[in-house]
């Protein structure tokens, strides 16, 4: 069994979620073994970037990307909607920021509704 740490994103993901919400989304990855780590099914994927490796597990809406760290944690570096623009470009590996995907995106929503009222 697997210790679960999160990153400052990830949680600011799972408290926009109530209790109940959060236990849900969690469970998946609480309930994670070393043997599925070295041989992902669906839900679970692994892909590498900048030489990193990491996990992709879906979990219901969302999407938990993290990482192994020593034997026994895996840190939680982001939680992302399944819909979102963010987790499209983590799955499709597009070069992206920390900081962009930190960044809440309702500015381009309201940037393409400007352009609407033109």
């Amino acid at each position: 069994m697997y210790q679960v740490t999160f990153s400052e994103q990830s949680m600011h993901e799972l408290n926009r979620l109530d209790k109940l919400q959060q236990l849900e989304a969690v469970e998946p990855i609480s309930l994670l073994k070393p043997a599925d780590l070295e041989h992902p099914r669906e839900p679970l994927g692994r892909f590498s970037r900048a030489g990193q490796s990491l996990y992709r597990l879906r979990s219901g809406d969302h999407r938990f990307y993290f990482e192994t760290k020593g034997a026994d944690i895996l840190h939680v570096l982001y939680i992302l909607h399944k819909n979102s623009l963010e987790d499209f470009l983590m799955r499709n590996k597009l070069p992206v920021t920390e900081t962009q995907l930190v960044e809440q995106h309702s500015k381009f929503w309201k940037y393409l509704e400007s352009l609407t009222k033109k």
